[in-house]
Order: structure tokens, then C-alpha cells, then sequence
């Protein structure tokens, strides 16, 4: 309703999928520092610990997206309430290596190998394992025995352990004094502060106005806003959006301290309903970081209940219209042979570029590589493993590889989410969503992402986190 009233491209606090909105707050840029540091400096292990909300998955993202393929092999473990057998076989799996081994001593001698060679090819293997307050006390001891993999002169493998505070107590506990001593770079992310919020909102602001700002939020405001959202970006954007929509109401041109406590009052009267139905509201890099770039990807749509019924009145019951059988999973790869591997790669690979508003590529830059396709466009494709609740957990659209018959693969952009089903291009068998059962039923667990280092982050500005610290 405001947009066209103050020149905005779009919404500049909606969950709009524009990846100019991406924000590195002070905090963010120093915890990606430290990450830098300590892999540059082999330190061996490394923790990051915050809040929830405060964007240490999207952090870790970032980071792994910036190491160089060239000099870098990475792993990221992002559902680790596992056996420490059942780590061990995920760590190789994510490595490209032999997993399917119940012998300890075989997976270990898999990786040691591996990280051997790494290591005479002049390449760092870097382990991040996110989530790790919920590891168990015996599978973070394995954690320390893995990282016993060494030479004389260097750790073979640096590992990253993600997690709230509580990991932070549980390393304390006795019996994980060892591991605790080998921690040597340490960072605990906190939200932003009221300076990056009000840069923030700026931020979005310009971007949205096409480099101007055609509204302001004065001190005042920003303040208020701070005071209630803690830094948290969910709640910023809510009260923002509000606020401009009572200035364009009353045809101002600045946000005052009043008209945010105004919108900060109907934000708390809604905040029950709006913010916990979901419980992903996918948009990449998660918004309740603080690196937000606000990419409303999965979309989740909750009916509104039925009115109620009039006292005395019958209400017939709703007749459901009748459901189309759910497809096998042989139906839909059956569909998507039909298509060449390199017109099936560029359809999907647009879908996930369209989601990020970038330029499709046309046929004359079909590849049967992703990874080409992606960096055509300024991108880097990352390949993930996982069941479907892995994936979502990434908040972002997906390339699904479908593995067929002939030992050839084709792919299938995940692009919605709606009330449990998911919008798929290209279509497969007439249809363009499919349910959860119906992609489980052909689907492997492989999928591919697309990142951009937005920022123009430098990889070797690790050294000066550490030297300050």
C-alpha cells in the first residue's frame, strides 16, 4: 500500500527475495573474523555459541560459502543428535568417502586417509557441526579422538563446534576438560546493538528506494524499535512495515518516536498470532539473523478458521472434492528422462536463479555442470545431504537430484511450500506440487544450493581478528 507512495522498488521490510538485503552487523563481521582466524592458524577447534535468533547457522553458511574449493574441503554435520558411529559414517558420507561401514576402526582409517592426502595436496579439511548443545557427552569424545588425527607439525582437521549457550556448560562438565582445553578461538554472537539497528532499517531502506531514502526513522524511533526487538530482525521488520504503513497514512515522510511506539503496540497485540504459526517460514539465510537478506522463498499459507456456526443452524458438512492419485516415485522419473540432462539442469537451475532475481540463462549457456551454470550468474552451488527436514532447516529454495535407472541424474527446484505440499519446477507428470510423500518416494537425499559471497568478504583478514583478541 505505501511502496508506490514513497518510490519503493518493493516492500522494504517484507520477506521479499532480493539478496541486496543482505547485513553483516558488527558483531557478525567480528564472529566471521574469528572463524577466519582460527581456520587460517589451523587452531584445530574452534566454537561459536549465541542465542537463538541470532543468526549463527546463517553465519556458518557464509563462512563455508567464502573458503575456496581450491584450497578447502568442508563438511557441514547440521543434525547431529546422533551415535558417534552414526557421526563418524555422516562426517565421511559428507566427505565423498566409504560410510556404510559399523566398524569404528574402518571409518577412521577412511578418514585418516583422506585427510592425509588432503593435507599433501596443501588443501584444509574444515568439520562443522551445528546444533552441538544436543551432542552427547560420549559423541563429543569422539569428536576430541577425531581431531587426534594429525602430523607432527599440524591438526589434519579443524572442527567448528555451533551451538546456544548451553554448549558452552556442557563443555564444562568434567569429564569433557580435555576437549575443553583444546578449544582455542571462542565467540559468542549477540544480537545487533542499536547502531546496527538503526544502519540496518537505513540498509533496507536504500535498497529498497533504489539508493535513496525516501523515509527516515529518526533517533527516537530507532530506539523504541531497538528497545522492543532486542536486535532481533523478525521483530525489527515487523515494527518497520508498520510504521511506515501509519506515515503513509498520514502522509509523512518521517518515522518519529511516537508512530514507532504506536507500531511497536499493534506488533505486540499481533505478535501471539503472527510469529509462531509457522514454524519455518523459509527465506534464505534466515531472518532472525542478523545477516538477514530477507528471501521469502517457502511461503506458508494457514487457512483462516471457518465463521462460526448460527445457533439452531445445521451446517452441512463440506463435501472434499476428490484428490488425484499421488504419484510413484518410477512415474516421476519417468518424467523427468524425458527431458535432456542439460535442458533439465538449466530449467531448474533458472528456478532457483529467478528466486534470487537474477538473470536466467539462456539456451546457449546450457551446461550439464551445475556448478558452471551457478558461477555463470555469480554464484556458488553447494551440494547438501540430508532427508527433507535437513533441507528445509536451510530456509532456502533447493535443487533436488533425482537419481534414474540409467545411472544419469535430473534435477527438481523446490521453489514453495504451502500447507504441506511444494511447488516443483519443471512440472513432473502434469504436475507442478507435489506432497511430501510423493518427493520421499524418488527422492535420495542429495540436493544443491546456491550462495553468493554478497559482501565481497576477504578470506585472509583472520590474523587481524587475532591479534586483537
Amino acid at each position: 500500500m505505501y511502496r508506490d507512495h514513497f518510490g519503493f522498488t518493493e516492500q522494504p521490510f517484507a520477506l521479499t527475495p532480493n539478496p541486496d538485503f543482505l547485513f553483516l552487523s558488527t558483531h557478525h563481521q567480528e564472529g566471521f573474523a574469528h572463524l577466519l582466524y582460527g581456520i587460517d592458524t589451523h587452531a584445530g577447534f574452534i566454537e561459536l555459541t549465541g542465542e537463538v535468533g541470532t543468526g549463527k547457522t546463517t553465519l556458518i553458511r557464509t563462512f563455508l560459502n567464502q573458503l575456496d574449493p581450491a584450497t578447502h574441503r568442508t563438511a557441514l554435520i547440521f543434525n547431529p543428535t546422533l551415535s558417534s558411529l552414526g557421526l563418524l559414517q555422516g562426517i565421511n558420507r559428507e566427505f565423498g568417502l566409504p560410510c556404510a561401514s559399523s566398524e569404528r576402526g574402518e571409518l577412521l582409517e577412511a578418514l585418516n586417509r583422506f585427510l592425509l592426502e588432503e593435507s599433501s595436496a596443501g588443501r584444509t579439511v574444515v568439520l562443522v557441526i551445528d546444533e552441538a548443545q544436543n551432542l552427547s557427552v560420549e559423541v563429543l569424545e569422539h569428536i576430541r579422538l577425531i581431531s587426534n588425527l594429525e602430523t607432527e607439525r599440524d591438526k589434519l582437521i579443524q572442527i567448528v563446534l555451533v551451538g546456544q549457550p548451553e554448549l558452552k556448560r556442557l563443555l564444562a562438565l568434567e569429564e569433557l576438560r580435555q576437549l575443553n582445553q583444546r578449544i582455542t578461538v571462542r565467540y559468542h554472537l549477540e544480537p545487533m546493538g542499536c547502531d546496527d539497528t538503526r544502519e540496518y532499517i537505513r540498509h533496507r531502506i536504500r535498497v529498497a528506494g533504489g539508493g535513496r531514502e525516501p523515509v527516515a526513522f529518526t533517533l527516537g524511533a530507532v530506539k523504541k524499535i531497538y528497545r522492543f526487538s532486542k536486535g532481533l530482525p523478525r521483530l525489527i521488520n515487523a515494527v518497520c512495515d508498520r510504521a511506515l504503513l501509519l506515515a503513509y497514512t498520514r502522509d509523512s515522510r518521517e518515522i518519529t518516536a511516537s508512530m514507532a511506539a504506536e507500531a511497536i503496540i499493534d506488533v505486540r497485540q499481533e505478535e501471539g498470532r503472527r510469529f509462531p504459526i509457522p514454524r519455518k517460514t523459509l527465506h534464505f539465510l534466515a531472518l532472525a539473523a542478523a545477516i538477514s537478506i530477507g528471501v521469502a522463498l517457502f511461503n506458508r499459507t494457514d487457512k483462516e478458521p471457518p465463521p462460526p456456526a448460527v445457533a439452531g443452524e445445521a451446517t452441512p458438512a463440506p463435501t472434499p472434492a476428490p484428490q488425484p492419485p499421488p504419484l510413484t516415485g518410477d512415474a516421476v522419473r519417468k518424467s523427468l528422462a524425458a527431458t535432456a540432462v542439460g535442458d533439465n539442469m538449466l530449467t531448474a537451475a533458472n528456478a532457483l536463479l529467478g528466486a534470487w532475481q537474477a538473470p536466467a540463462i539462456d539456451r546457449a549457456g546450457r551446461s550439464d555442470d551445475i556448478r558452471t551454470l551457478a558461477a555463470r550468474r555469480g554464484f556458488t552451488a553447494t551440494e547438501i545431504k540430508g532427508n527433507l527436514d535437513d533441507i528445509l532447516h536451510f530456509d532456502a529454495p533447493v535443487m533436488l537430484q533425482v537419481e534414474l535407472p540409467d545411472g544419469t541424474s535430473r534435477f527438481l527446484t523446490l521453489t514453495a511450500a504451502n500447507n504441506g505440499s511444494f511447488t516443483v519446477v519443471p512440472a513432473v507428470a502434469g504436475k507442478d506440487s507435489l506432497s511430501r510423500g510423493e518427493i520421499e518416494a524418488f527422492w535420495e537425499g542429495r540436493a544443491w544450493m546456491f550462495w553468493k559471497n554478497f559482501h565481497g568478504i576477504p578470506l585472509r583478514t583472520g590474523r587481524e581478528a587475532g591479534a586483537r583478541e
